[in-house]
């Protein structure tokens, strides 16, 4: 089969499948062809694709190979009957994108929906892998514009304290920021709203803040559940009371399928003291800050340096796409045999273990949507946003 790896759109500085992967794809029965460029800016040259066997060619010829890996989801004019597509389809954000998938019959593979509490998909888990290096780089960047010195020092001329970092969240991203922080020399506070939390920050060395009448809220795969608007307030009021005096905040609240929560209001902000850096991870899905400027750094009136950089993970792009293509190798060749891609409904990698979840696969036009709930060929949580 042939399987084909395409240079990401302007913005994206990934690739999907770097040059050591090509290596075991072929091995297990693909012929891979990669664009000419698609990993210049990841650091991997065409010359390190055609040395473990890739071929390397056009757009055009790349995208007739049977299947397709990828990091965006293709456009409308690229999508073509019958095709097969793995990539971050994000298809909460994008149904009109996914009924022009099942309109043309593609089976697509959603990687943001693996389900990650199953012990075997988690060498498949895009959203850990991606999460984990985009919570080291919001501590770098929070380190680079705080106007201080992260680490105790003591010198001759005086003492400087350690900085206060504190990260709201601690989920995959929330955890690396916690222990990057930590390592930078930092004293790191840390909140979530499941209870499962506090031990977790403590074991990478943060400081839980607890807040009162605090349950767990965390779903069957193990992302946040929405909160009542009482509680969202009361987190906010807790959380931002600790950070008030902090020279690094670094949110990271992410609903999946949601437009990001607000953790930091405007008025929080005029709390804050100047100088502080307030790094909001999820300024791409409608950010954590209320001032939030996606993609931009600004300054708010009291001196809060607020960074919207979006994709993260983009940013650290080479190592990224390591490990993303590392996931998508790992995934695609459990599903190979026989020289086909092999879908089964007794795979609990494409169907999902948990009952009673919210996400789901679709059959429906010959769309697949690889996630953590059951299969509904009519009617699903997105189907009601397809018309």
């Amino acid at each position: 089969m042939r399987l084909g790896i395409l240079k990401e759109p302007e913005g994206e500085n990934r690739v999907a499948i770097v040059p050591n992967s090509v290596k075991k794809l072929k091995k297990n029965g693909f012929k891979v062809y990669v664009e000419s460029g698609a990993g210049i800016l990841s650091n991997y040259s065409d010359e390190l694709y055609s040395n473990q066997g890739a071929i390397v060619s056009k757009r055009e010829d790349v995208l007739s190979c049977e299947l397709l890996i990828t990091i965006r989801l293709l456009k409308k004019i690229e999508l073509r009957k019958g095709m097969m597509l793995a990539c971050v389809a994000d298809p909460f954000r994008q149904p009109e994108m996914i009924q022009v998938c099942m309109d043309l019959g593609v089976t697509l593979f959603s990687m943001d929906m693996i389900p990650r509490r199953l012990s075997r998909a988690q060498s498949m888990d895009v959203n850990s892998s991606q999460d984990n290096l985009a919570g080291y780089k919001a501590v770098l960047l929070g380190a680079s514009y705080v106007p201080k010195g992260i680490p105790m020092m003591t010198t001759s001329a005086g003492t400087i304290r350690p900085a206060k970092v504190v990260i709201m969240g601690s989920g995959v991203a929330g955890l690396q920021a916690i222990a990057t922080a930590k390592r930078l020399g930092a004293i790191v506070y840390a909140s979530d709203v499941r209870k499962s939390a506090a031990e977790q920050i403590e074991s990478v060395g943060g400081r839980f803040i607890e807040v009162d009448g605090m349950d767990d809220f965390e779903d069957e795969s193990g992302y946040a559940k929405p909160l009542t608007p009482e509680f969202i307030q009361k987190v906010n009021s807790t959380v931002c009371q600790v950070a008030a005096d902090a020279d690094i905040i670094v949110t990271t609240a992410r609903i999946f399928g949601r437009p990001a929560p607000i953790t930091v209001p405007k008025s929080a902000i005029s709390t804050f003291k100047s100088g502080a850096v307030v790094v909001d991870m999820n300024a791409d899905v409608g950010g954590n800050c209320e001032l939030t400027i996606p993609g931009k750094i600004i300054t708010s009136d009291n001196g809060v340096i607020i960074v919207g950089t979006s994709n993260l993970p983009g940013t650290v792009a080479n190592s990224a796409s390591m490990l993303y293509s590392n996931n998508l190798t790992n995934f695609i060749i459990s599903i190979f045999e026989n020289g086909k891609i092999q879908l089964s409904e007794d795979d609990d990698i494409l169907v999902g273990a948990p009952e009673g979840s919210d996400f789901y696969i679709s059959g429906m036009g010959g769309v697949l949507i690889c996630n953590n709930g059951q299969i509904h060929p009519k009617q699903s949580k997105l189907g009601g946003l397809i018309k």
